[in-house]
């Protein structure tokens, strides 16, 4: 948890229509503005962080794909998402080139 030394303000400007429909939200959830922007933000950063770890490591897969060649077809891949589908608890099949 956040201590008063780890929390700075920050300013941020807000069209007034979106402010206003923060602030019914807020009313609605019986919470304040502060905290549904805080909310957001924490929400927006974290969602994002995970985009850009999944974007990451597709470029890693990708310059891997063109090193080795190694690969699983699109007909392999999808057996095996199917089995996992339907509860069997199965190995990835193996990639070759």
């Amino acid at each position: 948890m956040a201590t008063p030394t780890t929390i700075q303000p920050i300013a941020v400007k807000l069209e007034i229509e979106l402010r206003d429909r923060m602030k019914k939200l807020a009313e609605s959830r019986q919470r304040s503005t502060h905290w549904i922007m805080r909310e957001a933000i924490r929400e927006y950063v974290e969602r994002e962080e995970k985009r850009e770890t999944l974007k990451q490591d597709a470029i890693r897969a990708w310059e891997e794909y063109q090193l080795t060649g190694l690969h699983v077809s699109f007909e392999e891949g999808d057996a095996w998402l199917s089995q996992l589908e339907s509860g069997q608890d199965i190995e990835p099949p193996e990639c070759h080139d």
